[in-house]
């Protein structure tokens, strides 16, 4: 990095010129960063130009900027939102202190712990879309897959800033290891379940986008109004990004569904296979798997570590701020699902303990709103099906349901039960066969795969047949 003017190279708002060992860790880094880019990024188009937004600011006004580059030469910026004068700790054990601008001490491990668990998912959704390039329905989804690859590596960018200017030696290691581990690999794999899972087509991609980053929107924002104030601060500006990929995720599953409602219209069936379109069967069983995987990533229903968490002031409630209560929760309760012999009920459980079932509770609503926006699709073309998320404890590989079988609906339902109709609730073979079967690259500006409708409108304002990727 020497000789390299900062400002313009690495849009920050930290004053990094100023923080020369800082810069230092950086210049270590960022080779490594790069080298891993080239080699687990975006396969096959290092060299072309898209037409991306960058971060350069974190006015509301005017926080990016649109214009074509080759994704390795990328600005990467580092932005925390504007600090709050006189910002406290709104929860926990430390409810009304002055926010913390410096690592606690007696939080250093656990804190680290948080950060390097939220900044590992970033590199590794990377990974697990590199090849998708290959096989895009349009150059406008092309575009906003690279735009959600190049904005999870400034995420990645912003705990690794985050891990280097406050942990010292420990921080600079961990920052490696977030480029060491690799999605899937059976040596080093990510640390969360999901980000082993394979994204292999564009149903896939778009229900990652949907799920799995709404996820990291609750992450974000239970980080967000942590007590360690430069944390809260990257959480909120990270924030702002990813809402964008959430929103790549929804249009994309309502332009699937829109374009399979006009071939069922069409031809009077409901088997629009054999017309190279997703069937809506298909697409609740994908639903399926994406959603139960996503509802792992909130962890077990009881957690002492999210009650730690939560008292340290460390990692507060889906906007926090907004409860009305006292804030420490040590005499309050929550309903949380539970197993009762062969059925599901709820029972009341310490509220500190079930934070996580708090948090996944927020997250199934805000998943159903967009559910409801697909049916309404649906309904307007006057098609009597619904499509549904599956009930919280079916197909989970963690917490209170993870040795039980339990069906879409809510059943528990024997071995014998589950070994004959699995193939109805979660994608087959014959499944993922046909859906790669339609995964054939179109490439030409303003034109879409059959199995996927045209978006509304373009982006920043460009037409739909704007050139997004340069191919040439």
């Amino acid at each position: 990095m020497a000789g390299i003017d900062y400002v313009e190279q690495i849009p920050n708002n930290v004053n990094l010129h100023e923080n020369r060992r800082l810069l230092r860790a950086l210049e270590d880094w960022q080779p490594k960063f790069l080298e891993w880019w080239k080699d687990m990024g975006p396969h096959g188009y290092q060299a072309k130009e898209v037409y991306l937004r960058t971060a350069i600011s974190v006015d509301a006004q005017g926080w990016a900027k649109f214009g074509y580059v080759r994704m390795p030469e990328y600005r990467w910026g580092i932005f925390l939102a504007e600090p709050e004068a006189g910002r406290q700790i709104n929860f926990g054990d430390h409810q009304g202190s002055p926010a913390w601008q410096e690592v606690p001490g007696e939080y250093r491990g656990v804190l680290r712990r948080l950060i390097v668990t939220q900044g590992d998912t970033e590199p590794a959704s990377v990974e697990q879309q590199r090849h998708l390039g290959r096989t895009c329905p349009s150059l406008y989804d092309l575009r906003n897959l690279f735009q959600v690859n190049v904005e999870e590596g400034r995420h990645l960018w912003a705990m690794v800033y985050i891990l280097d200017a406050h942990f010292g030696r420990d921080g600079r290691e961990e920052s490696e290891a977030l480029l060491q581990r690799r999605s899937g690999d059976a040596d080093k794999p990510r640390i969360l379940g999901a980000f082993n899972e394979k994204t292999p087509d564009w149903l896939s991609f778009f229900l990652f986008c949907y799920f799995t980053d709404r996820d990291g929107k609750y992450q974000l924002a239970s980080l967000a109004e942590s007590g360690f104030d430069p944390l809260s601060r990257t959480c909120r500006f990270m924030l702002t990004e990813e809402a964008h990929h959430m929103f790549v995720g929804e249009t994309g599953m309502g332009r699937i569904v829109q374009r399979t409602c006009e071939l069922m219209r069409e031809h009077k069936t409901d088997d629009v296979r054999k017309f190279g379109g997703l069937d809506l069967a298909t697409i609740q069983r994908y639903i399926n798997f994406h959603c139960s995987v996503s509802l792992d990533l909130f962890g077990s229903e009881i957690s002492t570590n999210a009650a730690n968490f939560y008292t340290m002031g460390l990692k507060g409630r889906f906007e926090e701020t907004k409860k009305r209560d006292d804030h420490r929760l040590k005499d309050a309760t929550y309903s949380v699902a539970e197993l009762n012999g062969d059925r599901i009920t709820t029972r009341e459980e310490a509220a500190l303990l079930s934070l996580n079932e708090r948090l996944r509770d927020d997250y199934v609503a805000d998943c159903n709103r967009g559910l409801a926006r697909w049916n309404q699709i649906i309904k307007s073309h006057g098609i009597d099906v619904e499509l549904t998320l599956p009930h919280r404890g079916f197909h989970r590989a963690i917490g209170a349901f993870a040795e039980v079988k339990v069906s879409p609906d809510g059943r528990v339902v024997s071995e014998a039960e589950w070994d004959a109709k699995h193939h109805q609730w979660l994608p087959t073979e014959d499944d993922k066969a046909y859906v790669a079967s339609l995964m054939q690259p179109v490439t030409e500006p303003g034109k879409f795969a059959n199995w996927i409708a045209p978006p509304a409108r373009g982006i920043n304002g460009q037409p739909v047949d704007f050139e997004y990727v340069r191919l040439g």
